[in-house]
């Protein structure tokens, strides 16, 4: 059975930690996408046709919430749990009567809600500088949050990783981000001639774009459920690997 009191008590802890530096998390999203909005809308923007009948200003939309839900979900919940594990707190919370299901839920749930305040700050942005609408607006808010359960899960693995803040920041900075970039966030898969554009569906963060995508304009390069399946079975395995650091102490326990 679940003891929702200690899931509330390591929930409220991660939010507030986020609340904490909240002009930094809150101001970062805005300065980035603004840019973005600048450089690629207005200055690229006028120049591209429309795509799959969206405007381009509104098409990027999607992939620039991708962008910085993936970084800013992942930084935080690694940096979560790597700081306990750095000052030696994190024994307090391995003596403490909290299972693994009470755990994951309280720092999963602080992401999720964490990644749903940056997404609607994100948004806020974009409506400054171009015009959009959303199709699908449920099933892009259980998408997000869904995104937002897997990273903030594959940010964790990494904390636990990690034992140093070089090797904490190596994956996001090396890997996560230049796929991010390369996974159709300002273009479409379709403009890339043969054979990169099937060389890009090797790519994951395609699936994540793409599924995004389709619930704001429903439209995308790769087929929704593919997307929803390929962010279920990336969170599956967070949690499977997760449950076994959890049963086996990996680097939590000397």
């Amino acid at each position: 059975m679940i003891g929702w009191r200690s899931t509330w008590s390591i929930y409220t802890r991660e939010l507030m930690r986020f609340l904490r530096t909240a002009f930094q998390s809150v101001l970062a999203p805005v300065l980035t996408t603004s840019l973005y909005f600048i450089v690629f809308g207005a200055a690229i923007g006028g120049r591209m046709p429309d795509l799959g009948g969206v405007d381009y200003g509104a098409f990027i939309i999607p992939g620039l919430l991708m962008l910085t839900l993936l970084g800013e979900t992942t930084s935080n919940s690694s940096f979560g749990i790597y700081m306990p594990r750095f000052t030696g707190t994190i024994y307090e919370l391995l003596s403490a009567p909290v299972g693994v299901a009470e755990t994951l839920i309280g720092f999963v749930g602080a992401a999720m809600t964490k990644s749903l305040i940056l997404a609607a700050i994100i948004l806020l942005t974009a409506r400054l500088f171009v015009d959009y609408s959303i199709a699908h607006p449920l099933l892009a808010v259980v998408y997000i949050m869904l995104v937002a359960a897997a990273f903030s899960l594959f940010g964790f693995i990494l904390g636990i990783w990690a034992d140093n803040f070089e090797k904490l920041g190596i994956i996001p900075m090396l890997f996560l981000t230049p796929l991010t970039f390369l996974g159709g966030t300002f273009y479409s898969i379709d403009m890339l001639p043969e054979p990169w554009d099937t060389i890009a569906l090797a790519n994951p963060i395609v699936y994540l774009v793409s599924g995004l995508r389709w619930t704001f304009y429903g439209s995308s390069d790769v087929n929704i459920w593919i997307s929803f399946g390929i962010t279920l079975a990336f969170l599956a395995a967070c949690v499977a690997v997760i449950a076994y650091i959890f049963r086996t102490g990996w680097r939590l326990r000397p």
